[in-house]
């Protein structure tokens, strides 16, 4: 446990932190799991709408710190390739 008052406070804002990018974290993978089922499942229409959907998430989230922009660029570059795949099958 911390001695020190600003350690302490330190550790209660982390914690408050920590919180809300877990909540941000969680309706990212819920909106990119959306994405995946439409394109999977849906019409192209209802699958691009679920992908742009996903991309604005995940640029929320890299341009708030709680993910890498590697890993939010990674992310929808994915995406974007199974979107386009089906798109060419149908």
């Amino acid at each position: 446990m911390a001695n020190i008052k600003s350690a302490e406070k330190r550790i209660r804002a982390d914690e408050r932190k920590a919180e809300k990018n877990r909540s941000i974290k969680s309706g990212l993978h819920t909106s990119i799991k959306k994405a995946r089922n439409s394109i999977e499942s849906s019409g192209v229409e209802k699958a691009t709408e679920d992908v742009a959907k996903a991309i604005r998430a995940l640029d929320k989230a890299q341009s708030k710190g709680i993910i890498h922009p590697n890993n939010a660029a990674r992310r929808k570059s994915r995406l974007m390739k199974k979107l386009v795949d089906t798109d060419k099958k149908e």
